[in-house]
């Protein structure tokens, strides 16, 4: 969006007097609706974020829902989405059997948005959101979760959720995947795929990894003293 475009419409406001279709086409036409949301809503919420960690809201569409429901089908117990966002993962997770299902978002709007959803879907006392930021949530207990995340923090992700998530965990990824993870299963295609990682498979692979790392330098050091 060009930064001007607020600047701008603002300006038309001032000069003239305008009627509902004139606002409805300046908002449509310069992305000020977008603008209004980001900085009232969204925004607030990232204020005490890094600029690397910030990820901005995209509402998960029925597909991508759909994808990772598919790859956790089979699973039970509780569910934890990390950067719940309006909360429809653990309300699809809830119904579809998972108890607890726990939502953690930092941002407060989201979070009484979710409250707000799951009011309406009738599960308000049935599901938990918590204004709480991913870093600090404890995942020791945690054998299923779900992230809707940007590259950038999937990145750095990775190594909390290998050092605390159990063996039988399973993370499933939608929108993006893990970049340095294999994963175990992949449902659906382009935008809506989601990627699943046993926690299991993963650290065999990691441990594999390093052992050949290890077996590598130590060669190339017996290379050298000889």
């Amino acid at each position: 969006m060009d930064n001007d475009a607020p600047d701008e419409a603002f300006a038309d406001f001032r000069k003239k007097q305008l009627g509902g279709w004139g606002v409805a086409q300046i908002a449509a036409g310069t992305g000020l609706t977008v603008y209004a949301i980001w900085v009232g809503i969204i925004q607030p919420g990232f204020r005490k974020v890094p600029l690397r960690l910030q990820v901005p809201y995209i509402p998960a569409s029925r597909a991508q829902v759909a994808h990772v429901m598919t790859l956790l089908r089979g699973r039970k117990g509780g569910l934890v989405d990390l950067g719940s966002g309006d909360g429809r993962i653990v309300l699809e997770a809830h119904q579809q059997g998972f108890t607890p299902a726990i939502g953690y978002e930092l941002n407060p709007w989201l979070v009484r948005l979710s409250h707000f959803n799951a009011w309406r879907a009738g599960h308000h006392e049935k599901v938990s959101y918590r204004k709480e930021d991913l870093w600090k949530v404890d995942l020791r207990e945690c054998r299923n979760v779900t992230v809707f995340l940007a590259p950038s923090v999937l990145s750095l992700l990775q190594q909390k959720l290998h050092t605390e998530l159990p063996n039988d965990a399973l993370v499933v990824a939608g929108r993006f995947p893990f970049p340095d993870w294999t994963p175990c299963r992949i449902e659906g295609h382009g935008v809506d795929r989601a990627w699943a990682y046993s926690m299991q498979a993963q650290r065999q692979h990691t441990s594999k990894k390093n052992d050949k790392l290890t077996e590598s330098n130590l060669n190339n050091e017996l290379t050298k003293e000889e």
